[in-house]
C-alpha cells in the first residue's frame, strides 16, 4: 500500500523507515518536505493514504483534491486535528485518524523547562557568561515552592505536568469543561472557575484543545483578570493566545514572562531554517524582542520516545485501515 507523507523532516523519515522496515508493515512510503496544500495535493496520486502534521493544510479544497487522486485516509502523526476539515473529509468518504498520545511526559517536561528557564533567567545567564559577564543584575528569580500554578485542561499532558509541579511543592488549581473530581482528590488539586484560576495563579499553563470556544481564550480581557506578573506557558496550540494582546500584557507588565512552544502563525517559520531571511512577521519579531519571552519551535513532542510512539501508532492506524477493521483512533465530524 502506498502512503504519501507531507511536511517531513529527516528525523521523520528516519523514525518511520526504521519502524516500517523492522515492524513488518511493508508500506510503500513516499516523503515530501513540502506541506500539504490544495495546490500540491496532486503529489498523493496513486496513494490510498496520506500522512500529515500540524502545519499541513487539509482544508476542504485540499481534501477534495486528495479524494480526486484516490486518497481514502488522512493519518495525522500528531494529536491535534484542528487543521483538518472533518466535514469535508466525511463528505468525500475519507477517514481521519490521529495519534492521541505519543509522550505526555515529553510535552509536560518541556513546559517545565520553559518555566524554569524563564524564572531563573537561564537563557540570559547563558549568553552573559559566554561573553565573560558574570553579573547577577537582572537575573533575580523566585521559588516555585509554595506558589500557585493554574493548569487549563486536565488531559494526559496536563496530568503529567501536575505531577511535576506538585513535586516542586506548588499548589495546583485546574480548570476543565469536564472536571474529574476523583482525579482531583487523588492528585491533590482543586478544580476552580477560569476567573479564579486567572486571579490566583502565579503560573498558568495551557493544555486544552483548540476549538471555537477556546480560540483566543487568552486575550486582553482574560489578561486583565490575571495576577500581575504571572508566567504564561503554552505548549498546546498557538491560537489559544491572541498574540497582540499578549504583547500588550508584556509591555504593561501584567504578564511577567511567557514561554511559548507554539505560535498562532507558526506555519511560515517553525521547523524551517529562516536565519538567512528578513522576518516579515512583525508580531513574531516583536514577541522575540522581549527578554522575558522564550519561544521554541513546537518541539515539546521532540524526544526519541515520542518519535518512536508517533511512528508506530501512525503505521498501526494505517494498517488497521488497510485491513478493513474499525479505525481505533478515528476522529469524525460532529455537527
Amino acid at each position: 500500500m502506498k502512503v504519501v507523507f507531507f511536511g517531513t523532516q529527516p528525523y521523520d523519515r528516519e523514525s518511520f523507515d526504521t519502524i516500517n522496515n523492522n515492524g513488518a508493515y511493508g508500506f510503500d512510503i513516499v516523503y515530501h518536505h513540502s506541506h500539504l496544500t490544495p495546490d500540491n495535493a496532486v503529489l498523493a496520486r496513486g496513494a490510498e493514504a496520506v500522512c500529515i502534521f500540524v502545519n499541513d493544510t487539509a482544508d476542504a479544497a485540499a481534501i477534495r483534491r486528495l479524494a480526486d487522486e484516490g486518497v481514502r485516509l488522512i493519518a495525522l502523526r500528531c494529536a491535534g486535528f484542528n487543521n483538518v476539515d472533518l466535514k469535508a473529509a466525511a463528505a468525500c468518504g475519507i477517514g481521519v485518524v490521529r495519534v492521541p498520545a505519543y509522550s505526555p511526559h515529553a510535552v509536560a517536561e518541556h513546559a517545565v523547562a520553559l518555566l524554569l528557564a524563564l524564572d531563573r533567567k537561564v537563557h540570559r545567564a547563558y549568553w552573559r557568561t559566554r561573553d565573560g559577564n558574570f553579573s547577577l543584575h537582572g537575573l533575580l528569580g523566585f521559588d516555585l515552592y509554595g506558589k500557585t500554578a493554574g493548569v487549563v485542561g486536565t488531559g494526559r499532558i496536563a496530568r503529567a505536568l501536575i505531577g511535576i509541579l506538585k513535586g516542586f511543592g506548588m499548589e495546583v488549581l485546574a480548570y476543565d469543561i469536564c472536571p474529574d473530581e476523583e482525579y482531583a482528590r487523588t492528585a491533590g488539586i482543586t478544580y476552580v472557575t477560569l476567573d479564579e484560576l486567572y486571579r490566583r495563579s502565579d503560573v498558568i499553563s495551557l493544555h486544552c484543545p483548540l476549538t471555537e470556544q477556546t480560540r483566543y481564550m487568552i486575550n486582553a480581557d482574560s489578561i486583565a483578570r490575571m495576577k500581575p506578573g504571572v508566567v504564561l506557558l503554552n505548549t498546546g496550540r498557538g491560537q489559544l493566545i491572541h498574540t497582540e494582546a499578549l504583547i500588550e500584557g508584556l509591555k504593561r507588565r501584567r504578564i511577567g514572562a511567557a514561554g511559548l512552544d507554539v505560535y498562532e502563525e507558526e506555519a511560515a517559520y517553525f521547523y524551517e531554517d529562516t536565519s538567512d531571511r528578513i522576518m516579515s512577521d512583525d508580531v513574531l519579531a516583536r514577541l522575540l524582542s522581549f527578554n522575558n519571552v522564550l519561544v521554541t519551535s513546537h518541539q515539546g513532542f521532540f524526544t526519541r520516545e515520542a518519535l518512536d510512539n508517533i511512528a508506530r501508532t501512525t503505521l498501526d492506524n494505517i494498517r488497521i485501515f488497510a485491513s478493513g477493521a474499525p479505525l481505533v483512533n478515528e476522529v469524525r465530524f460532529e455537527a
